[in-house]
Parts: C-alpha cells; structure tokens; sequence
C-alpha cells in the first residue's frame, strides 16, 4: 500500500485541487506583515507556549512531559451539539471552556491526587475514572468520553512497551522532529490522520506534529530544545485556526460552503469539503511563512527562524481572543479524534 502523502505535500496537493475553498495571495501577503511586525515579540517563540496555556505544569517538572502527552492525546473534538451548552471546569476560580476545559480537568486530577500522567495508571483505567477526572461543571459532559478512554490506554500501554514514559517513548526518534512525528503515527493507531483526496491517500497527523511541537517547547523553556527539522512541522490543521485565517482574508469559502456551515450541517471525516479546509489551512500557513521569511532577509538582511509551529502557536490564541469579531465566520464541525 502506498504511504500517504506528507502534511506539507497533502496541503500543496489539495490546495492544487480545492472547490471549495481558496487561498488568497492579498491576505497571505497581510498575515505575513503582520507576523513581520511580531517578529521579536513573546508571542512568536516556542516560550509563547507556556503563556498560552497557564494550566500547563511547570516544564521543568517531572510530569510536565507526561501531562503534555495525555492532554495531546485526548486534544480533540471539544465544540458542543448546542453552542450554548458548553462543557466547563472551573480551576483555581477561572472557569474554561472548550480545548482549555481538558487542560483544566487534567491539572485539577493531578492536584486531587488522581496519577493521571502516570502511564502504568491511565493505560488500565476505567472509563468511569476517565468520566470522573473529566467531570464538567455543568450538565454537559465532554464529548465521546468513550473514545477519549479508547484512545488515551492505547497510548499508555505504547509507552509501557517503550520505557513507560513519553520522554522514553520519544527518544527513539533521536532529536529530529520528522522522526518523533514517524514513530507516533507508526505506534499508536489514533494519531493516524489520514484521508483520500482526489484519488491520493493524504495526511495531517495534526496531534503528532501538536505533541511534537508541545514537546520541543518544554524542551525549549528547559533550555535542552535542540530538535532538529522542527521546520519540517506544519500548521497543525483543526477547526480554530481555519476561522482565524478567514478572517485574515488568507483563506476564502465558497459561497455554498459558507451556507453550509452557517446551516450548522457536519461535515464528516474525510468529507472532501473537510478535507479542503484543513488542506488549505495548511498550505496557506506554509506560503505565509514563505513571506514572513523573504521579509525578513530583504528588510532585516537576517535569516528568520520562526516555522509554521510557531505561526500556529500565534494564530490559535488569536482566534480565541478575538471570537467576538470572528462570530460571524463559522467554524466547521467534524466528529472526530484528530482534531
């Protein structure tokens, strides 16, 4: 059987194709200023990470590689069926919503002396035990608990059989990013994100390359962040991000498209108008990169060493904070456990 196509060639090859969905040159060019005058901010660093997301441990601490791990393994599908009735943890007196609700229910666990980074716990423990460190504030639990319990001991019981921790797990890979994205995909079935798109079998591998991306950065703020090929990562393709880009002008839906999401109509995985979404966000990410970087040499005459990791890490909190304007962009809804 033939591999799929890499990420950055899957967005290339569906970007080529795409019906319903375009990447437009103005607002490439846009987001690519814009990130230009970002340049030496925080906030395009891999440190940026960390300000991101408070709820992360500290990344010096033992389990903050671990923790890193179960919340990127359980990173998917957190919208719910009624907008209005959103799944919430409150922690240390900040109710979440959304991605930042799993974050919450893992660090409250931990504190509760639940050892929920602990691999030789969480690849046997019950779904219950999963329902309960998940819990929700409210009566709308976290969707496709089962899943989360499927997907989250296939992955403990990996790290089992490699060492019994991810820092164990990954070292297999060496320091080369590309690698550390080849053997999660090759080892634990749920991070296999893949399609067929215009006859071409296709992926994403958006978790893989998001623990990837997540492990460097407390490498990073450990001071040990020397990975090698952390270019070769794209934009990790979800459903936040893709909304940030409309906005921008980097990306445009078709008029049927639009309609169809504004209907709040799923589109399944795999759906071909899916897959343009996440192919274009892709390689929208990789020309404005391109951009950013051919800036930087012809204004600042020095070599720019922001990547799409970085790009992505930006875009994603841009999105939530700016939803109110962004309100009338809707979001694709997709089941799924890739994203």
């Amino acid at each position: 059987m033939e591999k799929p196509l890499l990420p950055r060639e899957s967005g290339q090859f569906v970007a080529q194709r795409s019906q319903d969905v375009f990447i437009r040159d103005a607002g490439v060019e846009k987001a690519a200023e814009m990130l230009y005058n970002l340049r030496h901010s925080d906030a395009l660093t891999a440190s940026g990470w960390k300000m991101a997301n408070p709820l992360a441990p500290a990344p010096t601490s033992d389990q903050a590689l671990n923790w890193v791990f179960v919340v990127d393994t359980l990173n998917f599908c957190f919208w719910p069926d009624n907008e209005a009735q959103q799944c919430q943890v409150t922690y240390k007196g900040t109710a979440y919503t959304g991605f930042m609700t799993l974050c919450a229910a893992i660090t409250r666990a931990m504190e509760e002396g639940v050892p929920i980074t602990d691999p030789k716990y969480f690849s046997q423990m019950s779904v219950e035990e999963l329902g309960q460190v998940l819990r929700s504030d409210n009566e709308t639990v976290m969707p496709m608990v089962q899943k989360r319990h499927q997907v989250l001991t296939e992955g403990g019981r990996v790290l089992l059989e490699h060492g019994g921790s991810f820092r164990s797990f990954i070292s297999q890979a060496g320091n080369d990013a590309q690698k550390m994205v080849e053997l999660i995909v090759e080892k634990i079935p749920s991070y296999r994100d893949e399609a067929t798109y215009g006859g071409k079998r296709i992926s994403f591998n958006k978790r893989a390359q998001i623990l990837v991306a997540d492990f460097w950065a407390v490498m990073e703020a450990r001071g040990e962040g020397y990975i090698i090929n952390m270019d070769w990562l794209t934009m990790f393709a979800d459903y936040r991000v893709p909304q940030a880009l409309v906005y921008l002008g980097v990306l445009q839906y078709s008029d049927a498209l639009m309609e169809t999401l504004k209907n709040g109509e799923l589109l399944p995985s795999g759906d071909r108008r899916e897959v343009e979404i996440r192919g274009c966000s892709v390689w929208s990410v990789e020309l404005i990169k391109e951009r950013l970087h051919k800036l930087v040499q012809e204004r600042d005459k020095k070599v720019c060493n922001i990547n799409s990791a970085i790009i992505d890490f930006y875009l994603w909190p841009f999105a939530k904070q700016h939803h109110k304007e962004m309100a009338h962009i809707p979001i694709h809804h997709t089941r799924c456990i890739y994203y």
